[in-house]
């Protein structure tokens, strides 16, 4: 079954695109939790972080990464910092079964997160 975010990489359903190379695709979250509230995701479906394989998704998370630190230097917030969150499973917060980092800055964050 589809993911919500495979419609969005199918270009099935709009998205505010900030970035995209033939294998990432980041997009404003429609729910923003900060100022700058990004969502990076891999254009292949994998659903949750467990099932992650390290052998060969680590050039694919490094290129997630990447996109996160070219984006919070685009949009200014690389200076005093931001947060980055994967969130696994029901108990997680995980919505959508499609592994995203989330990119959060613009603000100051508090911890514990929730």
């Amino acid at each position: 079954m589809a993911t919500i975010f495979s419609k969005i990489i199918d270009k099935e359903i709009s998205a505010d695109i900030v970035f995209e190379s033939d294998n990432v695709l980041a997009f404003k979250d429609i729910k923003p939790q900060a100022p700058v509230h990004i969502l990076i995701i891999p254009k292949i479906e994998i659903p949750k972080v467990t099932d992650i394989k390290g052998e060969v998704h680590a050039v694919l998370l490094g290129e997630m990464f990447d996109a996160a630190n070219k984006l919070a230097k685009d949009l200014g917030i690389d200076k005093n910092g931001f947060r980055l969150v994967f969130n696994c499973g029901n108990d997680g917060g995980q919505e959508v079964y499609h592994i995203h980092m989330h990119l959060l800055g613009g603000r100051h964050m508090q911890w514990p997160p929730g």
